[in-house]
């Protein structure tokens, strides 16, 4: 099969290797689409977390749909032809030899795990958020709703509520489905920041109802004039570790720092001087997947009901013999929302 490879010194390529293999409590799936991420580039950057230069090069991509080709004997939860969320090539010595993976989503091939099969050890965290598509839903735009499910989970395990106010820095396609996440939620006091004022009349439309461009204002003072007291939560949804501390200024007493961006560097220095006595710093940068299958049913019923279009958070597909020059417009930041690449 083809997969897309980040090379050691961090560039691309298209290359030839070998099918994944699949064990009897595994199904392998024919990739159909895979999103792209911000992970992607930090991955490509050589920046995340736990991927130390050794491993590389790597299988990229973990935004990814397939279609069921074959299943392993113990299977229960798959048949051929379902379309799957979040099929991915693990590391395999034997089979893959000298590759790393980035979750490997972006191949031609990948696997996926059934939960209700009878694994020796309970079956691995993975298989609770490798769900079946319903048939109806286009498989393609599917891709964006392993975004969905992070965000919502994240909202959740975070603890806002309807009466909370936050400010978010970051209006990409994560930040706009948190600002939609909570509108919808009920949360009327959201405010978007952002250095692009494109991304912040976008924000207006999912829900912020204050728009700061943070790179002509004073973020602060613009802040402190919304809510003299200071506000709920500042969410980054960039990684950026200068955000945690702009964010100890515009927190409340008992107020929290929420981090859900990967920062490029694995260290932050907090300068806690403008905050309160009382405040919090809470990093969830990689949901459980438990809790991400959990949150599968809300985000379909705001699909089914029209509350959430999945159309407005894309922005360019590309075909996968376009994928590294897509990841370049990626890195370029031409790509105004989220960006997929179809097989």
């Amino acid at each position: 099969m083809k997969t897309l490879l980040v090379k050691e010194g961090g560039s691309l390529v298209v290359q030839e290797v070998n099918k994944p293999r699949y064990n009897d409590c595994q199904a392998l799936v024919r990739t159909i689409a895979c999103g792209m991420c911000g992970t992607d580039v930090k991955l490509i950057h050589r920046t995340f977390k736990g991927f130390p230069e050794s491993v590389y090069p790597i299988m990229l991509g973990h935004e990814g749909v397939g279609e069921v080709l074959e299943v392993g004997a113990k299977v229960k939860s798959f048949k051929a032809g379902d379309k799957v969320l979040l099929p991915f090539v693990d590391p395999d010595p034997e089979n893959l030899p000298g590759l790393g993976s980035g979750w490997g989503a972006l191949s031609e091939y990948a696997v996926v795990c059934d939960p209700q099969a009878p694994w020796p050890d309970g079956a691995p965290d993975c298989a609770f958020a490798q769900t079946v598509l319903d048939p109806d839903l286009d498989p393609v735009d599917a891709v964006m709703i392993v975004t969905f499910r992070e965000v919502l989970s994240n909202i959740r395990y975070f603890g806002i509520r309807p009466q909370d106010s936050v400010v978010v820095f970051g209006c990409g396609p994560v930040g706009l489905t948190y600002l939609k996440f909570m509108s919808l939620l009920g949360l009327k006091n959201l405010v978007a920041c952002d250095i692009l004022p494109e991304k912040l009349e976008q924000a207006r439309h999912y829900g912020a109802i204050h728009l700061i461009n943070s790179k002509e204002c004073d973020v602060r003072a613009e802040v402190r004039s919304l809510f003299p007291d200071g506000v709920d939560y500042v969410l980054d949804a960039a990684g950026s570790p200068s955000i945690v501390n702009q964010g100890m200024g515009l927190i409340k007493d008992r107020g929290t720092v929420l981090c859900y961006g990967v920062p490029e560097k694995e260290e932050v220095t907090i300068d806690f001087s403008p905050a309160s006595y009382n405040w919090r710093v809470v990093y969830q940068q990689m949901p459980r997947k438990r809790e991400e299958g959990a949150a599968h049913a809300q985000v379909v019923e705001w699909m089914r009901s029209g509350a959430l279009n999945i159309k407005d958070f894309i922005s360019d597909y590309f075909t996968f013999d376009q994928a590294v020059e897509a990841y370049q417009k990626l890195l370029d930041r031409k790509i105004l929302k989220k960006g997929i690449i179809t097989f």
